[in-house]
């Protein structure tokens, strides 16, 4: 393995190649395997609402609470940019919280059970509500839902920024947590469409998604306490900081990657919800049916229609809603692309899993932001492709899930390991160090993108391709899906890369940065001061 202070000059400290000091320092503060597994459970139980909200919540408020395009985008955003709002005070709150287990683990216990039962909420349907009633149910379960995720949430991601002060851990902190990330969501993206429509057997896919949605909901409560029993906090502030809303804020003004990473954010989670809205009614809509049946059929996941009041036959791929019942010529009412799009989700999450391994290795070769623009930059690139399949391509489509993943996915946890840089550069700069506010303004920015990319995904769609949610099938608005899929898609992670590129903490500066880092809080420990 090639040491990442190979060919650097010495610190202008300690005499040492940049990264020696570092790594010198630090090993007290090597995380154990269990520790590296148990931190990354929490994000992958947030993940389970996270990525239903990405990729069906729009849908689902749309085809199954029958709510109008219009309403239903006005509650996406008014409850995701409450959510975004609440996060900076979450942030000071976390700051400031002293307890015997820390700042941010509290946070992680407290709301394990108030998140489950809100999950479940989110995703009941009344029956026989009237529409006012209907849409105010849905605004308040949303808001609720969502300030319940920050109130977890936004401390967990600031727990990895205090668990080691070294940059190589948390890198690999990071591919641990976006690992089991990526498995909770091939599961949310791979079976929570079949088991919608299998318990909506008998039922309806209200009762299909209010059951899924429950089995979700008790995962998540596990998770969130395996995390909270394997995790140590150790970087506590410089001892002679005092608390200062104020100065805090300020400091963070002045802090320009915080400034370039906190837009960036802003666009990078409105591809994810935009994208999911638009690849949902993709499959089901501009995809052909008939071509993703015949697919299914090699596959062996095709079977005779079932006669009216028969049971379904056994075995775990018809329990998990993976068979698809009917004549290829009369798949209008079938499952086919509630199971063709879940097999392209898990084939695309499958591919992110096995790349996000070799995410600490090309950090550590070419620096974090190197491989963060090639990403982005390839991602551009992959999704305008996406525009040019046709709607029988459904081999092309699959290849285009692991190609897509493949120049995402290096991205993914090194976003986040960019993020403790952000935090550590206002200590370095300031003296300061405010984990918790970086974080919680860098959620601000992803809430809110969150909400901009659902709501815009409908706006566009309604004000430029005539889109009814009665008939989505017509051609304006399938063109529409098409669009928005790709085009558009890629041109916002086309703006994502040219703010990478601005960003200016390369692997050189971050080395310095920490070397340094630990010769400040070396300091304070032999003054007789614990830091951590």
């Amino acid at each position: 393995m090639q040491d990442p202070s190979q060919g650097l000059p010495p610190d202008r400290q300690t005499g040492c190649p940049l990264g020696e000091a570092a790594g010198a320092q630090v090993t007290a503060q090597k995380l154990s395997v269990v520790e590296k597994v148990g931190y990354s459970m929490a994000d992958a139980a947030a993940n389970f609402v996270f990525m239903t909200m990405i990729l069906f919540q729009t849908n689902f408020y749309t085809d199954v609470f029958g709510l109008a395009a219009g309403t239903a985008a006005a509650i996406l955003l008014i409850a995701r940019l409450w959510d975004a709002a609440i996060d900076p005070i979450l942030g000071v709150l976390a700051d400031r919280t002293r307890t015997r287990w820390g700042k941010f683990r509290p946070w992680i216990l407290f709301t394990a059970l108030p998140w489950c039962v809100a999950m479940i909420l989110a995703y009941t349907t009344p029956k026989g509500w009237s529409t006012s009633q209907m849409v105010m149910y849905a605004a308040i379960t949303n808001i609720l839902l969502m300030s319940i995720y920050s109130m977890n949430n936004m401390p967990y991601a600031a727990l990895g920024g205090v668990m080691t002060a070294d940059v190589n851990e948390r890198a690999k902190l990071n591919s641990y947590r976006f690992v089991s990330v990526n498995v909770a969501q091939f599961i949310v993206g791979g079976f929570t469409l079949p088991l919608v429509a299998k318990f909506a057997i008998g039922h309806d896919r209200q009762h299909g998604w209010q059951m899924t949605m429950t089995i979700w909901a008790i995962l998540c409560l596990i998770l969130f306490l395996i995390t909270f029993l394997t995790t140590r906090e150790r970087i506590q502030p410089p001892p002679q900081q005092k608390s200062d809303v104020r100065k805090d804020f300020a400091a963070l003004l002045r802090n320009s990657p915080w400034i370039v990473m906190f837009i960036m954010t802003l666009f990078h989670f409105c591809i994810l919800s935009f994208r999911g809205g638009a690849w949902y009614n993709y499959f089901h809509y501009y995809a052909d049916k008939a071509a993703m049946y015949d697919w299914l059929q090699g596959l062996g996941l095709t079977a005779p229609a079932l006669a009216p009041g028969a049971a379904a036959p056994g075995g775990i791929l018809e329990t998990l809603g993976y068979i698809v019942h009917g004549d290829r010529s009369d798949l209008a009412g079938s499952n086919v692309a509630d199971v063709f799009n879940s097999i392209y989700n898990m084939i695309g999450t499958a591919t992110t899993i096995l790349v996000i391994l070799m995410s600490p290795g090309l950090a550590r070769r070419f620096g974090k932001k190197a491989v963060a623009v090639v990403g982005f930059g390839l991602s551009t690139v992959t999704s305008a492709a996406f525009y040019l399949l046709q709607p029988t391509n459904v081999w092309g489509m699959m290849l285009m899930s692991v190609i897509i993943s493949m120049c995402y996915a290096p991205t993914i946890p090194l976003v986040w390991a960019i993020f403790a840089d952000v935090a550590d550069y206002s200590e370095w700069k300031t003296g300061r160090r405010f984990t918790g506010i970086v974080f919680a303004t860098i959620c601000f920015a992803l809430k809110a993108g969150l909400a901009l990319g659902s709501s815009s995904f409908l706006w566009i769609m309604k004000g430029f391709f005539a889109y009814d949610v009665r008939h989505p099938e017509l051609p304006q608005a399938v063109h529409g899906f098409r669009v928005c899929s790709g085009l558009i898609v890629a041109v916002l992670f086309g703006i994502c890369t040219v703010l990478l590129i601005s960003y200016k903490l390369n692997k050189r500066v971050t080395l310095q940065m920490a070397d340094e880092l630990v010769e400040r809080r070396k300091h304070f420990k032999d003054k007789g001061t614990v830091v951590g």
